[in-house]
């Protein structure tokens, strides 16, 4: 058994940050429903596109079944109201105030279902000055102080990551807070709102925070960079540091002048370092040098080659799904391993070869059925009614759904 077997979460997020808490939800073995607007994420449009389902789309999404409910149409939220009644999770990422607007706020929905918790993900909270602003991941990147002092630590212009850190920051934070609340309401029969700011989860999550609260200078501890036999190769740790278990463990000579000031001895130093890796006739025997100084190091690799590398390889970090095509696509594993797995890393957490991901509206007769008993006149009034809505590709889903 997975450790969220019987758990039924209603997501109505998109993107990242709510799909990647529900997905995390879903791989610890919750039954996740996507619910979908008629005009889809967006980020169905991202990515490789294989039969309908686009790279992105999968990634955050697969394992989840997939309900499309026009919210506009009459009964839209009600069919709405009716699922979280059955659930014990929502999920949703709106900018504060829009679930309201459709009769869907957290007071609402405790009518129906007091045990309730629900987890709303934005940019800067349910109420504050800043609420109403759109936020994405970038925009949290510059809010939150990391690009300055990412750019006055390397002492170059500003400049943004390109990797979406405050959603999954918050996605992450997230979770942890359901799992919480799930156990109060399993305890009390009292659910709760969950209010995660993506500023304020980020800010959580910085260990350089401590600087800035204290007033003083954030040491940065992380990689350098250097000329490498093969190509470069990173180290971790302070400069100093590096530079004394080198000249300790090798014998490297200090080159700089008796007169240099720090930053023209580090530059020396920064030579001699570089001199010394690159002079190894393999890349084995440069390893080895810093394997013998006590040194951390790293490979540059692409991500592609991080997924092909010996520890994500045994691990299984990435696994085969069908791209519902005739063929298989790859999406990464979520890194929890339990005691209980067995051979198969998916036996407690994670998808699974047989996970899909959904296309829209593909479960709206199958959700409906089995959490609210829903007969097929009503589900087929629901769809005339444009309340359920699905896409081209869902009835042939259906039809070549894996059993």
């Amino acid at each position: 058994m997975r450790p969220l077997a019987g758990i039924r979460v209603v997501d109505m997020s998109r993107v990242l940050a709510g799909p990647f808490a529900g997905r995390i939800l879903s791989d610890l073995g919750a039954d996740v429903v996507k619910v979908e607007p008629p005009e889809g994420d967006i980020s169905r449009l991202w990515g490789v596109n294989r039969a309908g389902l686009a790279g992105f789309y999968t990634q955050q999404n697969v394992g989840k079944r997939n309900v499309c409910i026009d919210l506009r149409a009459e009964g839209g939220a009600e069919t709405v109201k009716r699922l979280v009644a059955e659930a014990h999770v929502l999920v949703e990422n709106f900018r504060p105030g829009v679930m309201a607007r459709h009769g869907l706020s957290f007071a609402e929905l405790c009518q129906v279902n007091p045990a309730l918790v629900m987890l709303s993900i934005s940019g800067f909270g349910q109420e504050g000055p800043d609420s109403q602003r759109a936020a994405y991941a970038a925009v949290l990147h510059g809010e939150s102080g990391w690009m300055a002092r990412a750019a006055k630590i390397h002492q170059q212009p500003l400049q943004e990551p390109y990797l979406a850190v405050a959603d999954t920051n918050a996605a992450l934070h997230g979770s942890i807070g359901v799992l919480a609340a799930l156990r109060v309401a399993e305890t009390t029969g009292h659910g709760q709102h969950i209010d995660i700011a993506m500023l304020e989860s980020f800010l959580a999550t910085d260990e350089g925070s401590q600087a800035g609260l204290d007033g003083g200078n954030y040491t940065s501890q992380g990689g350098l960079v250097w000329d490498g036999v093969d190509g470069p190769v990173l180290t971790a740790g302070d400069f100093r540091w590096i530079w004394r278990q080198l000249s300790e463990t090798h014998g490297l000579a200090d080159p700089s002048p008796p007169d240099a000031d720090i930053p023209a001895k580090r530059a020396h130093r920064t030579d001699a370092i570089n001199a010394f890796l690159s002079s190894f006739t393999t890349r084995a025997e440069m390893l080895s040098a810093l394997d013998e100084a006590n040194l951390a190091w790293g490979d540059i690799r692409t991500t592609t080659e991080a997924h092909e590398s010996p520890t994500a390889t045994h691990r299984g970090s990435s696994v085969e799904i069908s791209a519902r095509d005739g063929g298989t696509r790859r999406v990464t594993q979520t890194p929890y391993r339990f005691a209980g797995a067995t051979a198969d890393s998916a036996a407690v957490s994670g998808v699974t070869s047989d996970s899909l991901a959904p296309y829209l509206g593909e479960h709206n007769g199958e959700v409906l059925a089995e959490w609210l008993g829903a007969g097929r006149t009503e589900i087929d009034a629901l769809r005339e009614a444009g309340v359920l809505v699905e896409d081209e590709f869902a009835a042939e889903g259906r039809a070549h759904r894996r059993p």
